[in-house]
């Protein structure tokens, strides 16, 4: 038996939510749980229906999409979200990945593209276009390297089992799937993810894995 996908949707067009509650509908391994107007609904529908992925609007009236993701990501992070927006400007892309979205698509995609990235970010994947990938590694490099010293004493200062959550971080997996593959409390990851980000400088999960990629500590 085919294990499905559980999908919210969250747009404040109820035409676009219908259109697109239609297309995924059809495939056999997707189950469009429930609809949102907007980012306070989106939060109680994910309360409720503990869903797989949420695609979501991020210019939305009440509670916008960027605050929602960040809300979602930190309550239920089990959830993985995947922005489907209009905007793809710099700053709005940047604010949806840093809320903890793993995907940002724009609404003219293709039916197969937006399939295929909601079946990536449900094995734990991120997903985003190659404009959108531009766009972030553009930002990825204005980061400053780091001279060889600096690298190993990045490295140096991580204990090991901070390193095995950076790597399982890397791999797109929440903090409760760290907690279970690791036989640890979830609050004891987001400890060493804590710890992680003062070592690292880093300012979430996502510029923590870009410098350890950088700096080829993973």
């Amino acid at each position: 038996m085919i294990k499905k996908i559980k999908i919210l949707i969250v747009d404040d067009q109820e035409l676009f939510r219908e259109g697109l509650y239609t297309l995924l509908s059809v495939q056999d391994d997707f189950n469009v749980v429930s609809q949102a107007g907007n980012g306070e609904e989106a939060i109680l529908e994910t309360a409720k229906y503990q869903p797989d992925i949420i695609l979501m609007d991020l210019r939305m009236p009440v509670l916008d999409g960027v605050l929602a993701t960040k809300r979602i990501s930190q309550q239920f992070p089990q959830s993985r979200v995947i922005a489907l927006t209009t905007f793809d400007d710099d700053d709005l892309v940047f604010d949806a990945l840093h809320a903890g979205a793993v995907g940002y698509l724009l609404k003219d995609v293709s039916p197969e593209k937006l399939f295929e990235g909601i079946r990536a970010a449900s094995r734990g994947e991120y997903y985003l276009l190659p404009t959108i990938t531009a766009k972030v590694m553009a930002e990825f490099t204005k980061l400053p390297r780091m001279p060889k010293q600096a690298k190993s004493d990045l490295i140096e200062n991580l204990s090991r089992r901070e390193l095995e959550i950076l790597r399982m971080v890397s791999m797109g997996l929440s903090n409760k799937e760290i907690a279970s593959d690791l036989v640890i409390a979830e609050g004891t990851v987001k400890n060493h993810l804590t710890s992680i980000f003062n070592k690292l400088d880093a300012r979430d999960r996502m510029h923590a894995v870009l410098i350890a990629k950088e700096n080829r500590i993973l």
